[in-house]
């Protein structure tokens, strides 16, 4: 997916049509439009920009910024158009930077709240929205990731995980097994699929930010378990990935000697129809994915399992993070219409039915739905002790992993060519970051 045709979806809602795109960048919150109301008052006119890396749910953000540019017009009698750029997770990061740096920021963003916004917040690129009425709707759980050090609010939180791998329950049910708690039990459970002539996992990286996944994974078992301080270690440069050798590379080989072929080529919508198929009794992947996965199979019955990483089950665990969050330039000339848009997220009429369909988590006090299965049984494991919080682990490092980990499944680079890369791109964060 290219970043200029491809990886670039966007939408122009306006107030009384929906246009294409458009060049409209005067930014001007009181321009004219002309309309007038029944009072005589003349309309603002306001082209508001959206950068959220989540193309796979265009759909439903079309249909709610929609409704928010109705609820605008009616409320304050403002003209609304949006402009929403969707680039992929593997592009996203590196544009929104060079928009940042350029001076060229949008109105409104993505960011992942435990790894970019430290980073961001420092580089003074976000808003402090700690006085808007959504912060008040936060759960106690969810507020702090989206809370800096000096406790500002400075994102809106959209998505919060409970995730490990998922996994095919007909299938499981069927060979009378349950999700393994080791990584020999997860051998086990391997031979006893292949042996039924079913492929246990589905392979899909396509996209980088997939096979990265097994990163936080490890390095937060192995933090629970055996080394609590290695990220601070990471953050003075003074530890190594290659004390996580064993952790990240062990099932991440046996995941893939046990997968579908041609990993390299399968994305994450082809992955999500792959395991909805059942060519695949497991996927690592969370369940951020169950909306595409339901869309292509609607009666699977899927669950969320914490992966082995080694033959200590204290290790497996299940991650708890808070990821896609919206954060608000504090440059943005349409400040006042950004913040009604963050606010209307957590409506509290509309805000429930938008999170369902999305098939979010509830993140606040007016999500009243009923949560998903998948969510109830990742919630036993977090209830019975085996979650971890997600390791702050820098963007720039998850990114140069998921390369690293393509390129290795390539066949094009050693496990310690890899952890090298790891080491370095961690020290150039510091180096940047002091």
């Amino acid at each position: 997916m290219t970043k200029t045709s491809k990886g670039l979806l966007c939408t122009i809602l306006a107030a009384t049509l929906l246009a294409g795109c458009g060049n409209n960048n005067s930014g001007n919150s009181g321009t004219a439009t002309g309309d007038t109301t029944s009072t005589g008052s003349v309309a603002k006119s306001v082209t508001l920009k959206m950068f959220i890396a989540q193309p796979r749910f265009k759909e439903q953000y079309d249909n709610y910024i929609a409704e928010f540019v109705k609820k605008e017009k009616t409320d304050k009698n403002i003209d609304v158009s949006v402009q929403l750029e969707m680039p992929t997770a593997d592009n996203a990061s590196q544009i929104l930077k060079t928009r940042l740096a350029s001076n060229d920021a949008p109105d409104i963003f993505a960011i992942h709240a435990v790894n970019e916004i430290p980073s961001y917040y420092k580089a003074g690129y976000l808003e402090d929205l700690s006085s808007q009425p959504f912060v008040g709707k936060l759960l106690d759980s969810v507020k702090p990731s989206v809370t800096t050090t000096d406790g500002k609010v400075v994102a809106l939180p959209l998505e919060t995980l409970s995730w490990g791998y998922l996994y095919n329950k007909k299938i499981f049910k069927e060979q009378g097994l349950t999700p393994p708690t080791t990584l020999t039990e997860m051998k086990t459970v391997i031979e006893k699929l292949k042996a039924q002539k079913i492929t246990p996992f589905v392979l899909s990286y396509k996209e980088s930010w997939i096979p990265q996944l097994v990163l936080p994974l490890a390095v937060g078992g192995m933090m629970k378990t055996e080394d609590p301080e290695f990220v601070n270690k990471m953050n003075k440069d003074e530890g190594s990935f290659t004390e996580m050798k064993s952790a990240i590379f062990d099932v991440f080989d046996l995941i893939n000697a046990n997968g579908t072929a041609k990993a390299t080529e399968v994305g994450g919508d082809d992955g999500a129809a792959a395991f909805a198929a059942g060519k695949g009794a497991m996927w690592l992947m969370g369940p951020w994915y169950a909306e595409t996965i339901l869309k292509s199979n609607p009666d699977l019955d899927f669950g969320v399992a914490p992966l082995p990483i080694n033959d200590d089950a204290s290790a497996t665990l299940i991650n708890l993070s808070a990821s896609t969050s919206l954060a608000v330039s504090p440059t943005s000339k349409n400040k006042e219409v950004a913040l009604d848009f963050l606010n209307y997220v957590l409506d509290d009429q509309a805000s429930n039915a938008f999170f369902q369909s999305l098939k979010f988590n509830p993140v606040s006090t007016v999500h009243t739905y009923e949560s998903y299965p998948w969510i109830t049984e990742a919630t036993t494991y977090v209830k019975a002790g085996k979650s971890v919080q997600d390791p702050a682990i820098p963007q720039s490092v998850k990114d140069e992993v998921g390369k690293g980990l393509q390129a290795y499944y390539a066949g094009q680079m050693s496990q310690d060519d890899v952890l090298k890369a790891l080491d370095k791109a961690w020290k150039s964060f510091n180096k940047v970051n002091k």
